[in-house]
């Protein structure tokens, strides 16, 4: 249980996939200018990584490693975060139009969102098992929210902020994302995976 514990606290904060590994910047610039579609596009992710986590471990386990197929696991792993994807935005284009709208392109980009093909490889590479994968990909995804809702935050109060010109619209945008990565950098001592 404690190991558990440790590799959610791992994935959430220490090794978070935005702000301490950098992957994932993509959606994270695009989609955390408002906090309502940075929560949506959140819960969106950790769904696709929590059970790509899991699908992609049996995948590997089952088919990929005892009929020695490793050479596939890239596709086959990007066709399952794929397929993910494509229930995600069913889902939300029928039970909530108006947040399908605003993710717009960023949505189906989570086909090729590579912190999540990252969380498939690093379960690999680590060798979690069933337990071990779920909660690494969950936790992953919980941190990814959690730098996105961040980043929207500060971001709706720097519309009303009083900004130099130069500043303005992206620059101050990857200035805050240095800031924010520095201070997730303070939970580096916290967990060691």
């Amino acid at each position: 249980m404690k190991e558990l514990f440790l590799i959610l606290v791992g994935s959430v904060l220490v090794n978070n996939f935005v702000l301490a590994r950098f992957l994932g910047i993509c959606p994270f610039l695009g989609v955390s200018k408002k906090l309502k579609t940075a929560c949506g596009m959140g819960l969106a992710v950790i769904f696709v990584m929590g059970l790509s986590s899991v699908v992609t471990d049996v995948i590997y386990d089952t088919i990929l490693l005892p009929h020695d197929l490793l050479f596939l696991k890239t596709v086959v792993f990007i066709l399952v975060i794929a397929s993910l994807v494509q229930l995600v935005e069913l889902v939300l284009q029928k039970l909530s139009p108006g947040l399908h709208q605003a993710l717009g392109i960023y949505l189906p980009l989570i086909t090729t969102n590579c912190a999540i093909l990252g969380v498939a490889l690093i379960n690999i590479i680590k060798n979690y098992n069933f337990i071990k994968s779920l909660v690494f990909g969950i936790g992953a995804g919980v941190g990814f929210t959690i730098a996105l809702i961040i980043m929207a935050g500060i971001r709706e109060r720097l519309e009303l902020a009083d900004i130099p010109g130069p500043l303005k619209g992206i620059a101050i945008t990857l200035i805050v994302a240095g800031l924010l990565s520095m201070a997730f950098m303070g939970f580096s001592g916290l967990v060691k995976l």
